[in-house]
C-alpha cells in the first residue's frame, strides 16, 4: 500500500494523488474529521466490490457518501426539507445523514437498501481531497469487526488500499452521528459526536430511536 505523509506533501499535491488513484478504479484511505475512510469512486462496481472485499464487510451493510461541500449533499436529498435543515445546522460536520437512496445512486453503495447515508467531513484535507475526486463511497477504514482508525500508529491494521493519506490523528476522535430522515421524520441511528439534546435543540422536534449502530460497525 503505497502511503503519503500530508507533513511532507501539499494539499494540491496529494488530491492530484488521490484523483488519479480514484479515476483508476482504486480505493483511497484517508482522514475525515471523525475517523479515517476507506473509499473510491461510486460510479465504479468493482472499486465498490474491492471496498468490501479489503475490509471483509458483508455485502448489505452500506457505504456512505462523501462530499467536499454542503451544496453538492443537498443535490441527492431530493424534496426532504429534514435533510436540508440538518444540512444547514450540522454541516460540514460529524452527521451522517440518510436519506431515500436516488435513482441514479448505484444500490451496491447502499449494500441494496433504499436509502443512503450522506456527509461532508469537515477537516481541511479532506474536504481538498473531496473537492477535487468527490463525491467518493466510503465507510470506516478498518476491518470488519475491529476498531476505527483514529491517525495513531496501528496501522498495520488498515486494509491494503491502493493508496493511504495520512495526516496525523483525527480532530474528533469519534465516529459521526447517524440520523435518518428517510421517513419524513428524525430516527437516531447512532449517537456519536452530535448529541442527541443537539439535535432537538437545533432541529427542534423529537429524536425517534432508529435501527441502532455500533462501532465499529456504521460509517465515518
Amino acid at each position: 500500500m503505497r502511503r503519503i505523509d500530508a507533513a511532507t506533501e501539499s494539499d494540491e499535491r496529494i488530491a492530484a494523488e488521490v484523483a488519479e488513484v480514484i479515476e483508476g478504479g482504486g480505493t483511497v484511505i484517508w482522514p475525515t474529521d471523525t475517523v479515517y475512510g476507506i473509499g473510491c469512486d461510486p460510479a465504479q462496481p468493482k472499486a465498490i466490490a474491492r471496498i468490501f472485499e479489503l475490509k471483509g464487510r458483508p455485502g448489505h451493510k452500506p457505504l456512505a457518501l462523501h462530499f467536499g461541500s454542503v451544496g453538492e449533499l443537498l443535490e441527492y436529498t431530493g424534496e426532504s426539507r429534514l435533510a436540508a435543515l440538518a444540512a444547514r445546522h450540522f454541516l460540514p460536520g460529524p452527521l451522517t445523514i440518510v436519506v431515500r437512496r436516488p435513482a441514479f445512486v448505484d444500490e451496491r453503495v447502499s449494500g441494496g437498501l433504499p436509502t443512503v447515508g450522506l456527509r461532508v467531513p469537515n477537516q481541511r484535507l479532506c474536504s481538498a481531497l473531496l473537492e477535487r475526486s468527490g463525491p467518493l463511497a466510503a465507510t470506516s477504514a478498518n476491518r470488519s469487526g475491529s476498531p476505527a482508525y483514529l491517525g495513531g500508529e496501528n496501522e498495520d491494521g488498515l486494509p491494503r488500499a491502493d493508496l493511504f493519506v495520512f495526516d496525523g490523528p483525527t480532530p474528533l476522535q469519534t465516529e459521526s452521528t447517524i440520523i435518518d430522515v428517510s421517513h419524513d421524520e428524525l430516527r437516531l441511528v447512532r449517537e456519536g459526536a452530535i448529541s442527541q439534546a443537539m439535535l432537538e435543540l437545533y432541529l427542534d422536534r423529537p429524536v425517534r430511536p432508529g435501527t441502532v449502530l455500533r462501532a465499529p460497525e456504521a460509517e465515518v
